[in-house]
């Protein structure tokens, strides 16, 4: 069996790169008039001809409707580097899903199809990304780079995560961002993909990873990433019910509506209190429901980028 067809059988999209198109092309739809400047064009403004300059980026179109010369004006080669982050340990496999597709995912199929979307989107503004992937250790590192040659390489990379382990991978996110921190050397964009769930996190241990990782003047956003009905509404049947810790093994068996409230509870305060971590700290923090919120994330990047001075 070839790569193609065990990607075509695995349980990841098949084609990521085209869902990934398929995505950014409504999006871009309906952004309408958007405040984006120069987001749908591969340059950004015009100016006025002078005589001396080259004639290579005339607008002859342009002149034949005005009867004027001018010249488009390019960005440069690349206008900013952007490093994606993400959580591959085994809580971020949930729901456990034969396949994925464009209608249902899991949480790492989310982080998938949003970073493949968010590609599209750096190559049309000529934009480098690196890739980190991490669970009780630093997986994987690609620094950011903006060829067609480094997208592929990137892509065969998100495909090849969707494919849990056989073994449980707890999370070590404060560990492996401050190794990541030292990776990301020049000035970047910072996108963290993680659902935040692991045993016994030491509050502060992470909060100094992620102050380590927004230094150097690198913008962070941190996409908390849940399948909100049940892991923070805990929207499940009312029958008796064994739950079991994908990472630590442990197991549970409960009625959902003994445990509903207080779980409730204990999640909304710990959201509420890592998001005023974030805000203390100058880190953008954005809640993401997998289930309704992939555009959130192509939003972010083109607001994120526009304030990227």
């Amino acid at each position: 069996m070839n790569l193609q067809e065990q990607i075509q059988n695995g349980p990841g999209f098949g084609r990521l790169d085209l869902l990934a198109k398929k995505v950014v092309e409504g999006f871009i739809s309906g952004l309408h008039a958007s405040p984006f400047h120069g987001f749908s064009a591969e340059f950004a403004e015009h100016t006025l001809y002078h005589p001396g300059q080259s004639t290579k980026h005339i607008d002859w179109k342009l002149y034949a409707k005005t009867d004027r010369l001018y010249t488009k004006k390019y960005e440069e080669e690349t206008n900013l580097r952007c490093h994606v982050i993400i959580d591959q340990s085994s809580s971020m496999h949930y729901p456990t899903l034969k396949k994925q597709s464009l209608s249902e995912y899991n949480k790492i199929g989310f982080a998938a199809l949003a970073t493949a979307s968010l590609m599209q989107l750096f190559k049309k503004q000529r934009d480098a990304m690196g890739l980190s992937l991490y669970s009780d250790a630093y997986d994987f590192y690609l620094p950011e780079k903006g060829s067609e040659r480094h997208f592929q390489l990137l892509l065969h990379q998100l495909e090849q995560m969707l494919t849990p382990s056989s073994s449980r991978k707890k999370t070590a996110t404060y560990e492996v961002l401050h190794q990541i921190a030292e990776k990301v050397k020049r000035r970047s964009l910072i996108f963290l993909f993680t659902d935040l769930l692991q045993a016994h996190e030491d509050q502060e241990q992470l909060l100094a990873a992620l102050r380590h990782l927004n230094h150097n003047k690198h913008e962070l956003v941190v996409f908390h990433t849940l399948e909100a009905s049940k892991e923070m509404d805990f929207d499940f049947e009312d029958t008796p019910k064994k739950f079991t810790d994908v990472e630590t093994g442990e197991e549970l068996a409960v009625y959902p509506s003994q445990l509903q409230e207080a779980y409730r509870q204990q999640m909304k305060s710990y959201q509420n209190l890592f998001k005023q971590m974030c805000l203390k700290n100058k880190i953008q923090y954005q809640t993401v429901d997998i289930q309704k919120d992939l555009h959130k994330i192509l939003i972010t990047y083109l607001i994120e980028r526009q304030g990227f001075k």
